[in-house]
């Protein structure tokens, strides 16, 4: 479904002059009120129907312009992604993010290296900052290219952490000249969720909440191997299939 951004940002503009004139009516009807009220005959009082009515009806287009502005907010999520994040659901996913909630006792990253190094140094940080695990690859992962590195959940001290946490991937590579090689950090695995927050769309995947737009691909979900023998019964006998089946 395309979105017409133009007449969108019209619309939104005409909800804002729409607002700025309701609100200088509602004080211009409000300071005749008061002052009518102030010079009325208190022999003969003002009939209160017609400014209740006026009232009524500034409250009417208020509302008016609260609904436009929700149309708005559903424009807009549509036009930033939410139908595509959809569509998502059960996919794999690789993604820019450098997060990875600890779960199982494990965790997982992808990275990149720009060119071959000849030093990368790989830290797990937690959500304070503290370093809690540092590595140094070596052979092949020091090879241009796509790498992947599994922490097992424990710290510098053997210490298993406890999963649900959120740690992040900092890796610093560098050349035999010692220069700064270019890193990119990656988060792999199934999409499991879609949610709207704060107007931003965001899919989860592993437990870890990100943009959709910063999705680098989408693959067909992993299936699971199927087992050899789906036969249980059978499973002991040393009688070959062939015999199985005549018997």
């Amino acid at each position: 479904m395309a979105i017409d951004a133009t007449a969108a940002a019209g619309n939104a503009s005409a909800s804002n002059t729409g607002r700025t004139r309701l609100a200088d009516s509602y004080e211009t009807f409000m300071n005749l009120l008061t002052a009518q009220i102030k010079n009325q005959d208190p022999l003969s009082p003002m009939d209160s129907t017609q400014f209740t009515q006026q009232l009524v009806q500034m409250t009417g287009v208020e509302q008016q312009l609260l609904t436009n502005d929700l149309l708005e907010k559903l424009v807009t999520n549509t036009g930033s992604g939410i139908q595509t994040s959809v569509s998502l659901l059960g996919r794999e996913v690789r993604a820019l993010h450098n997060e990875a909630k600890l779960s199982a006792g494990k965790a997982d990253w992808s990275y990149k290296l720009d060119r071959e190094a000849t030093e990368v140094t790989i830290e797990v940080v937690n959500s304070l900052g503290k370093v809690v695990q540092v590595e140094k690859a070596s052979g092949d992962d020091l090879k241009a290219g796509d790498h992947t590195y599994s922490w097992n959940g424990k710290d510098r001290t053997g210490a298993q952490l406890p999963n649900g946490d959120t740690y992040t991937l900092r890796i610093t590579a560098k050349d035999s000249a010692g220069a700064t090689v270019g890193v990119t950090n990656f988060i792999k695995g199934v999409v499991t969720g879609v949610e709207q927050t704060d107007g931003k769309t965001l899919i989860t995947i592993n437990g870890v909440q990100i943009g959709w737009e910063k999705v680098t691909s989408i693959a067909e979900a992993p299936q699971q191997t199927a087992a050899a023998d789906t036969n249980p019964d059978n499973s002991d006998s040393d009688t070959p299939p062939s015999e199985q089946a005549a018997t």
